[in-house]
């Protein structure tokens, strides 16, 4: 009974709409708990070796001809972590922040600055570990893991988008966001000449792709359509179409008028349907009639 529930619900989270928080989150772990439990294994069992190669496989390497041969990794790295505190805090950050893009943002939006934010942190790395001399000595042996560059694509967007939001933290109180991510951006800056310098330019990377994407979203251009597109094409190839069903009615049903409990439902339909949209893109992609009606039924 309980594994049945249990299944369930992990089947409702891809099943429910407008779910990309969740599922970015449980791809994280799933990919966390897969890694680590192959460890044990190939550990116990004397074959360390063939872990380190899963992990050069899925991991982002600075080497740009290694890279070229593992091009699938721009997209590996940003969904594989090893230790247990660097997946709690990224998925912790991703949480808090990914609530706020997605209850005004939408849910698209903020899938858009996750994955967006993955893409430009890892090509932001690979570009200054092969232009600045000072990174030349650790090009061969570098590479990238972890969901650090999305997470902050979603923080700095959120911030950019809502700076005086204000978040309850521990010992200190309300915070307002954008405070919260100047700090996070300026301690990453200060400590790209550091031990984890690959990361933390990564994190410059996620951060100034999460702004931009913010500021041209206010100009009303959205630069992640793209990413959009892909998602759609790709969730297609595992939906299946629904059969249309025709039917026909006679003039006399046809002429009926509907009664006051079928106007009320029509109207429940469009609330819905706003509701919906709402969810998706926002309250700002609501047209004119939009809004006016939900404020008409916000009145009821």
């Amino acid at each position: 009974m309980n594994r049945n529930n249990f299944l369930d619900e992990f089947y409702n989270i891809w099943k429910k709409p407008d779910n990309g928080l969740i599922q970015i989150i449980t791809i994280n772990v799933i990919v966390f708990l897969v890694i680590n439990l192959v460890r044990v294994i190939l550990s116990l069992s004397g074959n360390l070796d063939a872990y380190i190669w899963l992990i050069d496989k899925i991991s982002l390497p600075s080497n740009i001809a290694s890279f070229l041969l593992r091009p699938w990794t721009l997209i590996t790295y940003f969904f594989t972590h090893e230790g247990f505190f660097h997946i709690l805090f990224n998925m912790l950050f991703l949480f808090w922040f990914g609530r706020i893009v997605h209850e005004l943002l939408g849910n698209q939006k903020l899938v858009n600055l996750y994955i967006m934010g993955g893409i430009m942190g890892g090509l932001f790395y690979i570009l200054i570990y092969n232009l600045i001399p000072y990174y030349q000595d650790r090009v061969e042996q570098s590479i990238l893991l972890g969901a650090s560059a999305g997470v902050f694509a979603v923080v700095v967007g959120a911030a950019a988008y809502f700076p005086n939001y204000s978040l309850f933290l521990l010992f200190l109180g309300p915070v307002k966001i954008k405070y919260i991510a100047m700090f996070y951006v300026m301690l990453s800056f200060f400590r790209i000449d550091g031990s984890n310098a690959g990361g933390d330019l990564a994190h410059l990377g996620g951060a100034a792709i999460g702004f931009l994407y913010v500021i041209q979203l206010k100009k009303g251009n959205d630069i992640g359509h793209p990413i959009t597109v892909v998602l759609n094409w790709f969730k297609g190839l595992f939906s299946s179409r629904p059969k249309i069903r025709v039917s026909y009615k006679n003039e006399k049903q046809k002429s009926k008028p509907k009664s006051k409990e079928d106007l009320q439902k029509v109207t429940q339909e469009e609330i819905d349907h706003i509701l919906d949209k709402i969810s998706q893109g926002g309250y700002e992609s609501l047209t004119k009639e939009e809004k006016q009606k939900l404020f008409e039924a916000s009145k009821k």
